[in-house]
């Protein structure tokens, strides 16, 4: 019964007030703290969001890079298909026009001529041959 006793004398004698005080300075503390704590994260949050905002922009013009080097890319793709095709139609054409003069060679193989008036028949068989 002493510290029940000790209790009740320290409440009636003011321990109470001392206790208060030192309780309502913890809680000035923890609530300091805790504002710190939210203004920090408060921040921390802001700054944040402006650095995704960069990211975000910084990741949509690279990716328009990237997509302007794929269309870049099947451009080439597509003029080298064309390139093929024009290269093979020449060859063809190149082939179809050899043989032609070898068809007009083959007409003239014997022919001999000294001057430009015996050789000029000749001449015009192969050009007409090759036209």
């Amino acid at each position: 019964m002493s510290a029940l006793g000790t209790l009740a004398a320290g409440v009636t004698g003011g321990i109470w007030k001392v206790i208060a005080v030192i309780l309502l300075a913890a809680l000035l503390v923890v609530g300091a703290w805790t504002g710190g704590s939210w203004f920090l994260a408060a921040r921390d949050r802001d700054a944040a969001r402006v650095e995704l905002a960069a990211e975000r922009s910084a990741n949509a013009e690279l990716r328009a890079g990237i997509q302007l080097q794929n269309d870049a890319v099947e451009a080439a793709g597509n003029a080298k298909l064309l390139a093929e095709a024009r290269g093979q139609a020449a060859q063809q054409q190149a082939a179809a026009a050899g043989r032609r003069f070898d068809a007009a060679l083959a007409k003239v193989a014997g022919a001999r001529a000294t001057t430009c008036d015996e050789a000029m028949p000749a001449v015009n068989v192969i050009l007409e041959s090759v036209r």
